[in-house]
């Protein structure tokens, strides 16, 4: 992948049974291979496989039920595609048994704090490393969440998990960061994110942003009278795509999504717009 061209496409697929974006629609092994497939069609760049709800206060589940739901979906999707994989995972064992199937990125929401090994099999397979802000685990992390200064607190915890990383021999060059939509920010948290994405340029890695179908979009959209929408409602949908436009301007080099086909044409324009040049 290219950072800077182009905006690059992380497609999701969940292999959960209680996932908030889908509730375990792709919780079945050969529906979550033929999402894979689809969102690869659909223009996905890279594909994010994730065995472990981190919806907010999910329970965690055991490495061994993380690699029986995933790595047989990466292996299947390794065999017909070219392009690269992401796990999903905080877990350095699950890390490990995914890239050996076929798996070339980690994606670890915990930035390397919650096993000590996630490190080490970063380094040893040479993997890129997505380090994703989040305050305390999907368990506690919406219990009132709050910061002294929204920007300068995760920019502060992402220059210490950009070090962390270092300190444990992974290149700098082989590290993405994720300001963590959604991961203890209440809705106006997010809104200023993605509003002020801009201010992690500084940390000199691409920036991964998520916003997909997240619960501030359905705050936002849901009747007053209502306590919520439907993640997978053609509106949220629309929500989203205004929620990638805007981070997209705002400096998001990789958007995280469940549909590729919609992304695809969003960033298609937005990135035009951004190399349109002075006539």
């Amino acid at each position: 992948m290219e950072f800077g061209r182009r905006t690059c496409i992380m497609g999701v697929v969940n292999v959960t049974p209680d996932s908030f974006s889908d509730g375990g629609k792709f919780f079945a092994r050969d529906a979550a291979v033929a999402q894979g497939q689809k969102l690869a069609a659909d223009g996905a760049d890279i594909l994010d496989i994730g065995g472990e709800s981190t919806r907010p206060f999910s329970d965690p589940v055991s490495a061994d039920e993380e690699i029986e739901r995933v790595i047989p979906v990466i292996a299947k999707l390794a065999d017909h595609l070219t392009i690269p994989i992401s796990i999903d995972t905080m877990k350095a064992e699950v890390a490990r048994r995914a890239i050996e199937a076929g798996a070339s990125v980690i994606n670890d929401v915990s930035a390397l704090r919650f096993d000590p090994d996630m490190g080490e099999v970063a380094r040893e397979f040479d993997t890129p490393v997505v380090l994703m802000h989040m305050l305390g685990s999907p368990k506690t992390m919406q219990d009132t969440p709050t910061y002294d200064n929204l920007i300068a607190d995760i920019s502060d915890f992402l220059k210490d998990a950009i070090a962390r990383a270092q300190k444990q021999g992974i290149s700098r060059s082989k590290l993405i960061v994720d300001p963590g939509i959604g991961f203890g920010k209440t809705v106006s948290h997010n809104l200023f994110l993605i509003r002020h994405l801009q201010a992690f340029a500084s940390l000199e890695v691409p920036i991964l942003i998520g916003p997909s179908r997240k619960a501030f979009i359905r705050k936002l959209l849901k009747d007053e009278h209502s306590d919520d929408i439907p993640p997978d409602l053609p509106i949220v949908e629309t929500g989203t795509q205004a929620a990638v436009a805007a981070a997209v301007l705002c400096g998001a080099h990789i958007v995280r999504v469940h549909d590729a086909a919609s992304t695809r044409v969003t960033i298609r324009i937005l990135d035009a717009i951004r190399a349109a040049q002075d006539n």
